[in-house]
């Protein structure tokens, strides 16, 4: 399962202002939804976001904790839904 998702590019819409800021956040949940979405079934605690949830649009790489010893790499591209 490591090897399939190192690397993995998942992409969330947000509604979010002209400036690219979100009328929220991007949490873990959120990820591992997405995540799950495409076939992973992924905890939430899992998602490990050094710097906090996402409040920004753009791409993002972040640390999927598979086991204590096992981590990979999945890219999350924030896309900015604007009304």
């Amino acid at each position: 399962m490591a090897e399939k998702l190192n690397g993995k590019t998942v992409s969330i819409t947000q509604k979010a202002g002209v400036d690219g800021r979100l009328f929220g956040s991007v949490t873990n949940a959120d990820i591992a939804e997405a995540l799950k979405a495409q076939g992973f079934d992924i905890a939430k605690a899992a998602v490990r976001m050094q710097h906090g949830p996402i409040k920004h649009t753009g791409e993002q790489t972040l640390s999927v904790s598979l086991h204590t010893d096992v981590a990979v790499d999945v890219h999350v591209v924030v896309v900015g839904e604007v009304d």
